[in-house]
């Protein structure tokens, strides 16, 4: 279960990223998942997330992405 979802979806970058970022930030651990309909905005929410070190795992659901990801 997330502590915090963000949901990105119909956003372009660099919000889907900046949500992502300032929702890992708020917390000292713990999971957000991020919600995205992009190739570009998963990559980049990936991206940021693995650079602040954390686990980063990506389901494809139709048009989506869930992007699981996994602080502390």
């Amino acid at each position: 279960m997330a502590d915090m979802e963000v949901d990105a979806r119909g956003l372009s970058c660099p919000e889907p990223v900046l949500l992502a970022k300032n929702a890992l930030e708020s917390m000292a651990a713990g999971t957000v998942v991020v919600l995205v309909e992009t190739v570009t905005s998963r990559e980049n929410v990936t991206r940021l997330a693995r650079g602040m070190g954390c686990a980063v795992e990506v389901e494809e659901a139709g048009d989506e992405f869930r992007m699981t990801i996994r602080k502390g």
